[in-house]
């Protein structure tokens, strides 16, 4: 029997973590997730997840953080290094990066620089995560104020979805921006827990 390991996710992901964890039969894999709506306030993310690592590594010889950089400047991997060895983290600075992999969204960013970027988390979750925290719900006229310098949005998929797709144009369309769909996969995502698994 493998030995447990536990991801720390960034609750965005908890989906597509347990898809992989359902699909591939991991179920050594342990989840705890931190609240999603903290990518609005990124400097927050260390001590939180600072917190779940201490309040678990006397319980799990390995975790494993899904997390990116995700805003914090560095101070993610701050923390893994502070709380010692064997607890690694994604790779890249967020997860559009991870999913879409590196040269690809490299080549994205180059394309229009102005790109306002979704998931399968997001596409779902807009209004919640994007319209309401931003008060354009109360607000329209805010949408020239933070989406003005932007030409598109690009939806990068995890699953063929077509309601999620129709919500992702939608999404654009809100904004009023032209739109590109890429489908990723789950990319780094499914590529690091895989190695996790079988560590």
């Amino acid at each position: 029997m493998r030995e447990p390991v536990l991801i720390i996710a960034c609750g965005a992901l908890a989906r597509e973590i347990n898809e992989l964890k359902q699909t591939n039969g991991w179920s050594h894999l342990h989840l705890s997730c931190i609240d999603a709506k903290l990518h609005h306030r990124p400097a927050l993310i260390p001590d939180r997840l600072r917190t779940k690592i201490r309040r678990y590594k006397k319980l799990y010889d390995h975790i494993y953080v899904a997390y990116a950089d995700c805003g914090t400047g560095g101070e993610i991997d701050r923390v893994l290094e502070e709380e010692g060895e064997g607890i690694e983290r994604l790779p890249g600075v967020h997860c559009y990066q991870f999913f879409a992999g590196a040269k690809r969204y490299e080549a994205l960013a180059d394309a229009e620089p102005g790109t306002f970027y979704l998931t399968d988390f997001l596409a779902k979750h807009f209004d919640r995560f994007v319209i309401e925290p931003l008060k354009i719900d109360q607000h329209p006229e805010l949408r020239d104020a933070y989406f003005g310098n932007y030409r598109r949005v690009v939806f990068l998929s995890q699953t063929k979805d077509d309601d999620l797709l129709a919500a992702a144009k939608d999404a654009a369309e809100r904004l009023e921006l032209d739109f590109d769909h890429v489908h990723c996969g789950y990319g780094a995502l499914a590529t690091e827990l895989m190695l996790v698994a079988s560590a």
